[in-house]
């Protein structure tokens, strides 16, 4: 009986070897880089990073009021919002109004600390752009960050609703 030759089975070891720690290898977690694309609206704007569809609900997972824009012009002024207390941590605004229209969002409390922190590092500068963009607080969702973007967003609304007159 022929014996199967030692190359080979240490060929098929290492091959094995190493297709284990191809597949185990995890990437870091790095705050994807957001690129507008010039020429398309805000809503049809194309990032780095997947986006959810449509705009956050109102009155899902928090005390926020309604999404829909309330008639009226916003007056000139700078208000914070209802501070969120979300699953990960509470969430806060501040809206800065000149000439009706949105020249500023702080956002004054955010999740902090571990992946929680991460997420809020990299959700919060794309929807403070986002904000000023639409001039409202119909924006779409962050993808990774639903929870931060819907607290954002009726922190947010809370304050714009202080300036409706």
């Amino acid at each position: 009986m022929p014996r199967f030759p030692t190359r080979a089975l240490a060929a098929i070891f290492s091959t094995a070897v190493g297709l284990a720690f191809v597949f185990s290898f995890k990437t870091p977690d790095a705050p994807p880089i957001a690129r507008p694309n010039p020429g398309t609206s805000s809503d049809a704007r194309a990032t780095a990073r997947p986006r959810a569809t449509g705009t956050v609900p109102g009155g899902t997972g928090g005390t926020g009021g309604s999404r829909t824009p309330a008639t009226g012009a916003l007056r000139d002024g700078t208000v914070t919002g209802q501070l969120e207390d979300m699953r990960f941590g509470p969430v806060q605004v501040q809206v800065t109004i000149s000439g009706g229209q949105i020249t500023d969002v702080t956002a004054l409390e955010l999740p902090t600390g571990g992946r929680s922190g991460r997420i809020s590092s990299f959700a919060e500068p794309a929807l403070r752009s986002e904000v000023l963009s639409a001039q409202s607080a119909s924006v779409d969702i962050v993808s990774g960050a639903t929870y931060t973007s819907e607290a954002y967003m009726q922190s947010l609304q809370s304050a714009l609703d202080q300036l409706r007159g």
